[in-house]
């Protein structure tokens, strides 16, 4: 006797976008299958007239894919302006507005480990794509899927018929990213900076942006390597060791790391040490605020530090909270001409640019922030303090099984405590997982990824120590 087994459709947009592992669920068929429904979400939403940019990073096959999703994409008669080498995410999202398209495709996999890759979609803003977006497209996937059918046209033939144009995105960003920040200032400072692109689409961007003066760049894990030997490339402290040494061994003022496809960033200071994503957002704050004298809205994610409160408070400024993701954070940022939006991950776009995650700008910006007030970044911390106290973040990621989600879930649910760490509890919120905000504006987070199967354990106090603590508390609260 045959088991017939049914196919299931794999594919689900998480929190930016589709992400699986390679030749088990991201293969070259279901990725056709993601373009095809974008496609015709373009032609839905009337906006397959102004083409589609399409780019991708340094993972296995990137390129490969990309073609795959130009073919299908040419397919249904659209125009494409396909990026001839690996590309930053912002350096396409960016491209968007450059070229007027009607939104934009990458094929990144992000942070995420060499196995994974993905499928991004960008709107027709540059930005992260909304939910309603997002459940078109998904829905278009679907009925692709059960199709079992694609249209798409060979590469070449498109080429010829001028369907698809090969487009370097870089001199129109480097133009628009000259004109948000004083490069020439940076590269005659005299600094001594270590660039680490974490073998991603970012490599050699912020080197050839800082080049020809005085400033001496060391860039370490250039080179193409899928595998992200030795490394994961996120750029938190634990895949960071490298930078960290290289600092140190060059003696340089500041390390500057972007993540797979650059959209995020992380700073190592002169003595090795990295600074936190959420001391990180609050510094690009301050410099905005204080620094350039911009006045308007902050936007933070729930992950994101409460220092932005207190910021708002002194600069009296606006500051709202979204959901994680920067398709919440866009939106917002956009309606309301915010002047930063910010995530815990990393990620933070800004006024006058387009509403989507930059790590080459934001790594600017902090070097901005360096040489305009002569301040190494550990000084740059205690400044920082000066203003708002000191504010103290540590996160844990746990894998668990898919099997046991809900009951986590209950177990937080039903938690109600009075006191955590001996603090009176005084909010909780589940806005986007479980927050219990404390007395003294202590708080910890306990959240599912939406990108892959991890619960994330968040905390943000006065001292390390305590952060840690916190930490084991949500685990003891979560059960795992």
């Amino acid at each position: 006797m045959v088991n017939l087994v049914t196919r299931k459709n794999p594919i689900e947009f998480g929190t930016d976008g589709w992400r699986a592992v390679i030749a088990e669920d991201f293969t070259f068929e279901n990725v056709r299958y993601c373009a095809q429904g974008v496609a015709d979400y373009l032609k839905q939403k009337k906006l397959d007239g102004r083409g589609i940019v399409i780019g991708y990073d340094t993972r296995f096959a990137s390129e490969d894919f990309a073609v795959a999703t130009a073919e299908v994409i040419a397919g249904n008669g659209i125009r494409v302006y396909l990026c001839p080498k690996a590309t930053p995410t912002p350096v396409i999202s960016y491209g968007v507005l450059a070229q007027q398209a009607g939104g934009g495709i990458i094929i990144t996999a992000s942070h995420n480990p060499g196995i994974w890759n993905g499928f991004k979609y960008k709107d027709e803003n540059g930005s992260s794509a909304s939910d309603e977006t997002t459940a078109m497209i998904e829905k278009n996937i679907d009925a692709a899927f059960n199709a079992g059918k694609t249209r798409h046209l060979p590469l070449a033939e498109a080429k010829q018929l001028g369907l698809v144009q090969e487009t370097d995105l870089d001199d129109v960003y480097f133009k628009q990213v000259a004109g948000l920040v004083d490069i020439n200032a940076i590269r005659q400072a005299g600094l001594k900076l270590v660039i680490d692109p974490m073998y991603g689409a970012g490599a050699g961007y912020l080197a050839r942006l800082l080049a020809g003066g005085t400033t001496a760049i060391f860039e370490i894990n250039s080179e193409r390597n899928p595998l992200f030997p030795g490394i994961r490339p996120e750029p938190i402290a634990p895949n960071l060791g490298r930078l960290s040494e290289a600092v140190k061994e060059h003696q340089a003022q500041v390390g500057l790391a972007t993540d797979g496809d650059a959209d995020r960033m992380g700073i190592i200071d002169e003595n090795g040490v990295f600074i936190t994503q959420l001391q990180v957002f609050a510094l690009l704050c301050l410099y905005l605020l204080e620094v350039r004298g911009e006045r308007g809205m902050i936007v933070k994610t729930i992950t994101t530090t409460s220092m932005a409160y207190r910021l708002g408070e002194l600069f009296g400024v606006p500051v709202r909270e979204t959901r994680v993701g920067f398709k919440y954070v866009a939106p917002l940022m956009m309606n309301e001409g915010a002047i930063i939006g910010g995530e815990e991950s990393g990620g933070y776009g800004f006024r006058n640019h387009v509403a989507e995650r930059d790590g080459i700008l934001a790594n600017l910006y902090f070097l901005d922030f360096m040489v305009k007030t002569g301040k190494k970044p550990s000084e740059l911390i205690d400044y920082l303090y000066s203003k708002v106290g000191p504010h103290h973040y540590k996160r844990i990621d746990i894998k668990f099984p898919k099997d046991e989600r809900e009951t986590i879930i209950e177990r937080v649910k039903s938690h109600n405590p009075e006191k955590i760490d001996n603090v009176r509890v005084t909010e909780q919120d589940t806005k986007d997982g479980f927050r219990f905000t404390l007395e003294d504006n202590t708080w910890l987070l306990i959240r599912f990824s939406g990108t892959e199967p991890l619960l994330r354990i968040y905390s943000e106090t006065d001292s390390p120590e305590r952060a840690e603590r916190l930490l084991e508390i949500g685990r003891e609260i979560a059960g795992v």
